[in-house]
């Protein structure tokens, strides 16, 4: 008679949805064989116990309950398909190997051999310590793939709303723009460079107008809202715990990093916008010139007898601070001021087409200089590259210690990740102060007409990007103008009369020659007479 027989036991299946059980038999599959093999042996199955957990860790409660069971004198054996079913970590391994030796669990049968307590358990702690150190070579594989993943530039977790984690295994692009969100997160954070909307208000707009739902067809939360708008990962810059902590994102990013920062300040500012009935244009941009407060908006409506009615809106000190004798302004007044600064900077439309001219011309010199530069830096990332290769191949020599080799690799991914980020600056370089050039010329050409004609919200754009530091003192507003604009304006009034000398003459080649004009005067030109060959949007780029 099989002295099994006599004993009470416990079926435990068990399999995680984690990679290292991917390979092993679903649970109904376990059960089935296991309970065969009871048949087929004669064991008395009391209970049947199923766990859909990772065992790397202690704190399982179905298992913790198996346990109990068996302290209790319920069951005096388990069935289960391997041992690694029972632990993959020293303390639940290490409890097994205890209650066996001490008799409490008489016999463990799995589906390839069986364990007692007089048997040698060295090798059941053999067989457990393979699969604890499965578990850790596992984890530190898992991390080392996610490292490498987030060191080529690719977010190695579930991406934010607007973006896809790419389906396609091994794809070029990891991260992909989202077609259906991607637009509508955009514009929630145009909205929110405004400086007009709350948090809450484009919620609500993004929502009800919109239509812009997440990827389990459910609305934004107000909490998500507010990280949205905080995680640098839409301005190309992710963080991940392991590594090096922060990495440069290869994703297309959604807004710039100037742009990113400017939203962190509207989002910490005392004056956070708040909703309004109307849209007021400058209101959190300006400053009293006396006592340092904010300056605020107040609209009045006054009905005259003759049933006429007059809006006005004012633009006042808050006095928050102390006593300020500072006046009220109409902003009509404040509206004319401003016109007049942006005629400062205003260009012709001639000079503007000669510039752009100028800009293509620029762009082709830089061009060679361009891939010179890439040359060598692609040498040197190469370089980097080779170190790293016989790095690895020095420490699977045995020729250096592990800590010689994390050190040494920690410092050389740095230097790999520095050379990446100078190849794509280089790369990105020319197009980008070309464009950057010809923002700052398209906006001083159209800024005037389009703040006298322009939205409220348009108005306050444009007085963002013509200065900062704006106060208001004695009904005069005044501003530090951006650098690139001040080149501008010293260049204006000579252009302005070249421009007007070629209108009124009568001599058809000067006319002809306007791009010669310009060319040849050296204050439209900017040149210093330590470098004549200096042009004015050379320094206008670099700011």
């Amino acid at each position: 008679m099989n002295k099994n027989t006599q004993l009470k036991y416990i079926l435990y299946a068990r399999k995680s949805s984690e990679s290292e059980d991917r390979q092993v038999a679903s649970i109904e599959s376990q059960k089935t064989v296991l309970m065969e093999l009871a048949q087929r042996e004669g064991l008395e199955i009391i209970d049947i116990l199923t766990e859909s957990q990772s065992a790397k860790e202690p704190g399982r409660p179905v298992f913790n309950k198996m346990i109990e069971k068996i302290s209790k004198g319920e069951a005096q054996g388990i069935i289960c398909w391997k041992l690694d079913r029972l632990a993959r970590n020293p303390v639940d391994g290490g409890t097994i190997s205890w209650m066996l030796q001490q008799g409490k669990i008489q016999h463990i049968q799995t589906y390839e051999r069986s364990y007692y307590p007089n048997d040698n358990v060295l090798m059941m702690s053999v067989e457990f310590g393979m699969a604890n150190q499965f578990i850790r070579d596992l984890s530190q594989n898992v991390k080392r793939g996610l490292i490498t993943k987030a060191e080529r530039g690719w977010y190695p977790r579930s991406v934010p709303i607007g973006y896809l984690n790419n389906p396609i295994r091994q794809a070029e692009q990891p991260i992909i723009k989202d077609p259906e969100r991607f637009d509508l997160v955009k514009k929630m954070f145009e909205l929110m460079l405004t400086g007009i909307y709350t948090p809450p208000k484009i919620l609500e707009i993004a929502t009800n107008e919109w239509g812009l739902r997440n990827k389990y067809n459910k609305p934004i939360s107000r909490s998500n809202i507010y990280r949205i708008f905080t995680d640098p990962f839409y301005c190309g810059d992710f963080e991940f715990p392991i590594g090096s902590g922060w990495y440069h994102g290869k994703h297309e990013p959604m807004i710039t990093k100037e742009e990113y920062d400017a939203i962190q300040i509207l989002l910490e500012s005392k004056g956070k916008p708040r909703p309004k009935k109307h849209s007021f244009a400058f209101t959190g941009l300006i400053r009293c010139g006396e006592c340092g407060s904010m300056i605020t908006v107040e609209e009045k409506i006054k009905k005259q007898k003759n049933g006429n009615i007059h809006h006005y809106i004012y633009y006042h000190c808050t006095n928050k601070k102390h006593e300020c004798s500072q006046k009220y302004i109409e902003e009509r007044k404040l509206e004319k001021q401003i016109s007049a600064i942006l005629e400062k900077i205003e260009i012709p439309t001639e000079f503007h087409n000669w510039v752009m001219k100028q800009l293509k011309l620029e762009n082709e010199k830089e061009i060679q200089d361009r891939n010179k530069i890439l040359e060598s830096q692609k040498k040197a990332y190469d370089n980097c590259v080779n170190k790293i290769d016989r790095l690895i191949e020095m420490r699977l020599n045995n020729e250096i210690t592990e800590d010689e080799f994390i050190s040494k690799k920690s410092e050389l991914l740095r230097e790999k990740l520095h050379l990446q980020e100078l190849l794509n600056d280089t790369d990105n370089r020319i197009s980008s102060w070309i464009e950057k050039a010809e923002n700052i010329f398209n906006f001083a050409k159209d800024a005037k007409f389009k703040f006298e004609i322009g939205t409220p919200q348009e108005k306050r754009q444009i007085l963002m990007a013509l200065g900062s530091n704006l106060t208001l003192k004695n009904g005069i507003i005044s501003l530090s103008i951006e650098k690139p604009l001040l080149l501008i304006e010293k260049a204006v009034p000579e252009i302005k009369k070249i421009n007007n000398d070629v209108r009124t003459s009568k001599n058809i080649e000067l006319e002809r020659n306007l791009d010669a004009l310009y060319t040849q005067n050296p204050l439209v030109q900017g040149r210093q007479d330590s470098n004549p060959d200096q042009r004015f949007w050379r320094p206008l780029c670099c700011h």
